[in-house]
């Protein structure tokens, strides 16, 4: 029987069964939308493993309680920021405990009391918070810009001792910045989409990009529900620097034939600009969602939470590109920012 010393991180949606109940669609819809865009990438990037998914739940293994910890900081954050225009009732919101603790191995699945600890652990934490046992408090102690906030010991199902507990607090947390160098990311990004670009040269495609300063934020997507722990109350966090979303390229050639094209376009380039990393870019299909319709994108970037919005025309002559269709003019695209939860500004 193999046996390991592992990290382990139970996530659970909270409330999800009324979610279900009020819109199964659109709950289930939604859930993977974040799955593909923000939680899987968030969790490979940091070390991690799936081992399965319960519905609504994830139990996760890593190497480094220090990675566990950072990745559950960044992802209650990220989903903080992504779900705040949503009304509150209607918000995916998660729950999670973190243990480090000794467990079996069986096929790729892990068992033992190292793993229905941490799934007490998520039980116990708060809406939106994280909830660790000691074993993974003295590891990361000092180690991040959290705080652990100490619960005392709790008598939980199914474990024979108490369990000392501690909720961790990330109202100061911020994500560390990648370990290329900062020359580097700045033009990251451009040149994916240059190159892109260069391949389809000669396909009729213009996609440019500008920058418009910010709007002040005054609706109720300013503020996070005061039941996310670990935030101040009130606050609501930035998306991701390198956060995206691909609109479906209109097709201006007038051959209806062509459609397919233009949407190969945008898959591929969802696809290459996802493989940068510490990307995060907004699924293909949540994408799709908004074709062939009237789309604000000041409003795309609040909703999905991400930093940049691209819109893209393909004809047989080199037309525009834009995020304001209603243009007589060619003109630039622009960069949807994000200054607290809302609105748009520099990136």
């Amino acid at each position: 029987m193999e046996r390991k010393l592992v990290t382990i991180m139970c996530a659970d949606v909270a409330g999800y069964s009324r979610l279900i109940g009020l819109d199964e669609e659109g709950t289930i819809a939604q859930l993977r939308a974040h799955r593909r865009a923000l939680i899987d990438p968030a969790i490979a990037r940091h070390g991690g493993r799936i081992i399965k998914t319960m519905g609504d739940g994830l139990l996760v293994e890593f190497a480094s309680p220090v990675e566990a910890v950072r990745c559950a900081a960044e992802l209650q954050l990220a989903m903080a920021a992504r779900e705040a225009s949503r009304l509150e009732d209607r918000r995916i919101q998660f729950r999670i405990g973190i243990n480090l603790g000794d467990v079996v191995v069986d096929n790729g699945d892990v068992l033992g009391d190292g793993v229905n600890i941490a799934a007490r652990l998520e039980a116990l934490a708060d809406v939106g918070g994280i909830c660790v046992s000691r074993s993974v408090r003295d590891q990361v102690r000092d180690r991040l810009p959290v705080s652990f906030e100490d619960l005392g010991e709790q008598s939980v199902r199914n474990i024979a001792r108490p369990i000392r507990c501690y909720r961790v607090r990330f109202d100061t947390y911020t994500a560390e910045a990648p370990s290329e160098a900062p020359d580097r990311r700045r033009w990251l990004v451009p040149a994916a989409v240059a190159a892109s670009l260069v391949v389809l040269s000669g396909t009729g495609l213009l996609f440019v990009m500008e920058k418009y300063p910010a709007e002040p934020s005054t609706g109720p997507a300013a503020t996070a529900s005061s039941g996310i722990a670990g935030g101040a109350a009130g606050t609501v966090r930035a998306a991701p620097r390198l956060s995206l979303v691909v609109l479906p390229f209109a097709n201006l050639s007038g051959d209806p034939n062509q459609e397919y094209f233009a949407d190969g376009l945008t898959e591929d380039l969802t696809t290459d600009l996802s493989r940068i990393d510490g990307s995060f870019v907004i699924a293909r299909n949540t994408a799709f969602t908004y074709k062939n319709k009237p789309v604000d994108v000041r409003q795309i970037g609040r909703d999905l939470g991400c930093a940049t919005c691209s819109r893209a025309a393909y004809g047989e002559a080199m037309t525009w590109c834009g995020s304001t269709p209603s243009s007589s003019m060619p003109r630039p695209g622009r960069i949807c920012g994000r200054t607290g939860s809302t609105g748009c500004g520099p990136n």
